[in-house]
């Protein structure tokens, strides 16, 4: 099974256990980092999210995974909020921030910069509309490597 398939089937068996926790599932990643595999599960709520929020969603998850079983390697589960920096994984994440402050990580250069941080006016499968020192500037999707909220604290 490829990736991409594995991470739509966890995040369809984790999505229900999340929403009956009373959060909202943010982001679903499966990843390998320096030989070690981690299911990272995002999760939201209006009021913020505690360390006992993780906690609870973390124990409801364990025991579903332990019973379905869906992942063959071994893996450390994490359960976290996605921070007031949070990545924008998908274009619903996108269409929650247009009118917010995002930092672009490119692959390459535009203008000499490898980041360009700015309004996020509009987005489509091709292409990211971000307003910087009121001038709007295009960014090609395929040219950027991540999108990420800049918070306001």
């Amino acid at each position: 099974m490829r990736q991409e398939e594995n991470v739509d089937r966890l995040y369809y068996l984790i999505k229900p256990i999340v929403s009956e926790k009373g959060y909202e599932l943010y982001h679903v990643e499966f990843i390998k980092e320096q030989g070690e595999y981690y299911l990272r599960v995002y999760i939201e709520h209006e009021n913020g999210i505690t360390h006992q929020d993780c906690e609870k969603v973390s124990r409801a998850l364990s025991d579903m995974l332990d019973i379905e079983d869906p992942i063959s390697e071994s893996y450390y589960l994490e359960v976290s909020s996605p921070g007031v920096y949070r990545t924008l994984f998908t274009d619903i994440h996108l269409e929650r921030y247009i009118g917010s402050l995002i930092r672009a990580k490119l692959d390459g250069s535009f203008k000499g910069k490898r980041e360009i941080t700015g309004i996020l006016k509009a987005y489509d499968e091709n292409k990211l509309v971000i307003e910087v020192s009121e001038e709007e500037i295009s960014l090609e999707r395929k040219k950027i490597k991540n999108i990420s909220l800049e918070g306001e604290l």
